[in-house]
C-alpha cells in the first residue's frame, strides 16, 4: 500500500481532487467510481473549480457511485444520486447516459444489482474508486461481517445513520431502509483503490484497518490485500499510524 497523508483538511481535498482528475487526464474513457459524505465534498468541489478553469474532454468520462440508498426519494438532498449529480456531474456536464447509478426505487433490487454491474462490464469496469471508510470499518454499505465474497447487493444500513436518514426524510417505520452497494468483490476488483479519510474520528478504525488483521470484522482491512491501492488521509486521520509503517 501507498500511503499519502495530508498536513490539512484543505490539502487533503486538493489531493484527492488531483486524482480523480488525473484519471480523466491519462484514459479519457475512464470509468470512476466515487463515494459521498462529508470526506469527499471539498475534494468534489476542487475538482469543479479545477474543471471550471481548465476545461478538458469528458465526453466519454463515467461516473458511478460505490452505492446508494433504497426506498427513498432520488430527490433527497442525502441519495448519492443527488450529491454526485449537483457535485460533479453537473459542473462537469457528464452526459446522463455516463452517469451510471441504480435507482433508489424499485420492485426488484436484485435486478437491479445485475444491472449495475452489467453497465459498468459494459464500459470495461471500474478503473478508479474513491473509497470512503465508516466509523465501523463499512466500505460502501459493506457492514462488518460481509463476507468478502460478497458481490453487489442490498445491504442493510448502519442504524445511527438511518434513524438520521428516518429523522430527515420522515420515512414511516414500516418502510424497510437500505443501500444499493458494490459488493467487496467487486470494489476488489476495480483497477486502482484510493482509500481516503480525513478527521480524528477516522483515527482509530485506520489504525485498526490498516495495522490489524484482514478481518470481515472490519471490512476495510481487505484494501491491505489489493495489487494497487493507495491510503490517503489527513494527518488527523493518520496521527495513531504515523511512524508505524516501513
Amino acid at each position: 500500500m501507498k500511503i499519502t497523508i495530508a498536513k490539512t483538511e484543505s490539502e487533503f481535498d486538493r489531493i484527492a481532487a488531483w486524482r480523480i482528475i488525473a484519471q480523466m487526464l491519462q484514459k479519457a474513457d475512464s470509468v470512476i467510481g466515487l463515494s459521498t459524505g462529508q470526506t469527499t465534498k471539498g475534494m468534489h468541489d476542487i475538482v469543479s473549480e479545477i474543471f471550471g478553469l481548465y476545461p478538458f474532454d469528458i465526453s466519454r468520462i463515467t461516473l458511478f457511485n460505490v452505492d446508494e440508498l433504497t426506498n427513498l426519494p432520488r430527490e433527497y438532498s442525502g441519495s448519492c444520486y443527488t450529491m454526485i449529480m449537483n457535485q460533479l456531474a453537473i459542473p462537469l456536464g457528464i452526459p446522463e447516459e455516463n452517469f451510471i447509478m441504480p435507482p433508489t426505487m424499485s420492485d426488484n433490487f436484485e435486478a437491479e444489482c445485475i444491472l449495475f454491474e452489467k453497465r459498468l462490464a459494459e464500459r470495461g469496469g471500474a478503473d478508479l474508486q474513491m473509497l470512503g471508510i465508516g466509523g465501523n470499518g463499512h466500505i460502501g454499505i459493506n457492514q462488518p461481517g460481509t463476507p468478502f465474497e460478497s458481490e453487489t447487493w442490498v445491504s442493510p444500513m448502519d442504524p445511527d445513520f438511518e434513524a438520521r436518514v428516518r429523522r430527515e426524510t420522515q420515512v414511516p417505520p414500516e418502510t424497510v431502509l437500505g443501500g444499493l452497494t458494490r459488493g467487496i468483490k467487486n470494489i476488489m476488483h476495480t483497477r486502482k483503490l484510493i482509500l481516503i479519510a480525513k478527521g480524528a474520528h477516522k483515527a482509530e478504525i485506520i489504525e485498526k484497518a490498516l495495522l490489524g488483521p484482514v478481518t470481515t470484522d472490519i471490512p476495510a482491512s481487505v484494501v491491505q490485500l489489493h495489487p494497487n491501492c493507495e491510503i490517503l488521509l489527513d494527518a488527523a486521520a493518520a496521527s495513531l499510524i504515523i511512524g508505524k509503517f516501513k
